[in-house]
């Protein structure tokens, strides 16, 4: 079994739970998911099987897009909707569309955010959410992420009430943490906030048109039809740059040789896919790093055409 499998994440799960579910319905031991989604938040959760496993890291590292909510007039400790109330002020004015308009374009670009307490980042080896649990507060690094786009999803010209709340699409970069963005959105507005709701509607080139319930993915195991839900590994890769390759270079690849740097390729310094006149994916390469004319393999993915 070999492919990659859009999964929609119920509420509850973690993204491991999610795998340890998988193997047991697929009966295979090989499978991976593409970046931690917290328990409460559904949506698009790419999962990596077989050989696909091998590319799951360009599918964590691409862009991602969400629908959240914004709950104006308290903080949690958590900064999303399970947590415990940290600060408190009810919204004693009329918050005017074009006031969120104009927050929303303030942040659009590259931002600089400080990861939650409860999130999954490493601080001396140890997961901040671990630490949090204890009552333990330590120096978060600050890391820069990118904005692509946010739209307000609400028709209102007006916002009234102590708490109010307003939904919102943002399309972002690898590493964006949305409850975080609320809480910034809230501070913009002079108000206490925290994400009170989230969903992932996309992952690299995956959408929520494309996900499968559990669900229907037992139901596809049991007709024996899971194959035809399988995205080919290829489709985690669309949007990387391509090197055709014909057979006898493709023996060469599948034995990891060097390759020269065509020219078309010449100014990419990412991960460069070299593919067959079939459009199969053999192996991942990169500009060598002492010999610029030439290109040196990150991981072969087929060693066979079978």
């Amino acid at each position: 079994m070999e492919g990659i499998l859009p999964l929609f994440k119920p509420a509850g799960l973690t993204s491991h739970d999610c795998v340890f579910r998988l193997r047991k319905i697929l009966k295979t031991k090989k499978v991976g998911h593409t970046g931690t989604l917290d328990p409460d938040v559904t949506g698009v959760l790419p999962i990596c099987i077989g050989k696909a496993t091998k590319v799951a890291e360009y599918i964590t590292e691409a862009g991602k897009a969400y629908e959240g909510e914004v709950t104006i007039g308290f903080s949690t400790t958590t900064e999303d909707a399970s947590g415990e109330i940290v600060a408190q002020k009810p919204v004693n004015r009329i918050i005017q569309r074009e006031e969120i308009l104009q927050v929303f374009q303030s942040i659009t670009g590259e931002i600089e955010q400080t990861p939650p307490m409860f999130s999954a980042v490493k601080v001396g080896g140890v997961r901040l959410y671990e630490l949090a649990r204890k009552g333990i507060e330590v120096e978060r690094p600050t890391r820069k992420v990118t904005i692509y786009s946010i739209e307000l999803l609400d028709d209102r010209s007006e916002f009234i009430g102590e708490t109010l709340t307003f939904r919102f699409r943002v399309s972002c970069s690898k590493g964006t943490y949305i409850r975080t963005l609320a809480v910034m959105i809230g501070e913009m507005l002079s108000y206490p906030a925290h994400m009170s709701y989230l969903q992932r509607v996309q992952s690299a080139s995956y959408s929520l048109e494309d996900c499968l319930t559990f669900e229907e993915i037992e139901r596809h195991m049991e007709e024996g039809t899971i194959s035809s839900v399988l995205r080919p590994l290829e489709t985690a890769l669309s949007d990387l740059p391509k090197l055709l390759i014909n057979d006898k270079v493709a023996e060469k690849v599948k034995n990891g040789a060097l390759l020269q740097m065509p020219e078309h390729l010449s100014t990419s310094n990412g991960p460069i896919v070299t593919e067959t006149a079939d459009g199969l994916a053999l192996a991942i390469y990169s500009r060598h790093p002492s010999k610029p004319d030439l290109l040196k393999p990150v991981k072969v993915l087929r060693n066979d055409l079978d």
